[in-house]
């Protein structure tokens, strides 16, 4: 047996006394911006809508859909901390699941992007440690042949010691 107490979880040894087990941290809060709350809560008043219009009681519903009815009543409201499978298991129960196959089948903005066909970034490909090794010892010989007397103009004339 399992006890939950001030985020603590205990269970039941030997029926006599409880051990820790670990603590439980509590899940963070989802935060949404102004207009997907918004637009979270018409959904569930629309799924709401949908119920009561089908003359299903919460109780059924959460049963079809493998929910609890506190869980029901927070989709109904439009809670964030429901997950999408438990708002789509609603969907299914109401019989709406097919609407979900118009979510983001035109997007415009995605096909734009595409079209454009922005450039992508490329990286040079991995060298490595020998070829860096010649490409070092390259640059220390080349480095002791070059002419000290030899000075290259702005405009590509070479000019010796003048």
């Amino acid at each position: 047996m399992l006890l939950v107490a001030h985020n603590v979880c205990y269970k039941e040894q030997n029926s006599s006394f409880l051990y820790k087990i670990d603590y439980i941290m509590p899940k963070p809060a989802t935060i949404l911006y102004p207009s997907s709350a918004r637009a979270l809560l018409a959904l569930g008043r629309r799924m709401k809508d949908a119920r009561l219009r089908r003359r299903f009681s919460a109780e059924t519903v959460a049963a079809r859909a493998g929910i609890t009815r506190q869980t029901l009543t927070k989709i109904e409201s439009g809670a964030a901390s429901v997950t999408m499978g438990n708002y789509f298991q609603v969907l299914v129960v109401l019989g709406l699941d097919k609407d979900m196959n118009s979510v983001a089948s035109d997007d415009v903005l995605g096909r734009r992007l595409q079209d454009a066909e922005l450039p992508q970034r490329q990286r040079a490909p991995r060298r490595t440690a020998a070829q860096m090794k010649e490409d070092a010892a390259a640059l220390s010989d080349g480095a002791s042949e070059l002419d000290p007397t030899t000075a290259i103009s702005p405009l590509g004339d070479d000019k010796k010691g003048e």
